[in-house]
């Protein structure tokens, strides 16, 4: 069992960087990929980052590549998101999850993870 909670959301302006955390508890963190995701209003739940286990490999969405910079320290059972030169069409909620996809091909899709908090909301104005 794994319980996730983020932090770090907020408004800001376009440009600016915001860095997400999420802290888990639970024995078995170091067990699980982490991935963070964001929800804006109307749309569906969207792939952001995903780092494996050991933090040696990271995966990203054609999006944030370049802008967002996924991280994690297993000894402090937190993941991290760094958000770049932020833009409007990042407004979303942004929720961390854990799980174990079954291949790299999925990393990305919700369904592989077992574990999700409860989001955090990033706000991002002109």
């Amino acid at each position: 069992q794994v319980q996730l909670v983020e932090s770090g959301g907020g408004l800001v302006q376009a440009g600016a960087s915001l860095r997400l955390s999420c802290a888990a508890s639970g024995r078995t963190f170091s067990d699980y990929a982490m991935g963070w995701f964001r929800q804006a209003p109307g749309k569906e739940r969207e792939f952001v980052a995903a780092i494996t286990w050991s933090g040696g490999t990271t995966y990203y969405a054609d999006s944030m590549k370049g802008r967002f910079t996924i991280s994690r320290d297993n000894a402090k059972k937190t993941v991290y998101l760094q958000m770049n030169s932020l833009k409007l069409e990042d407004t979303a909620a942004y929720y961390c999850a854990a799980g174990i996809p079954r291949r790299t091909a999925v990393v990305g899709n919700p369904a592989e993870y077992v574990y999700w908090g409860q989001g955090t909301q990033v706000t991002v104005s002109a």
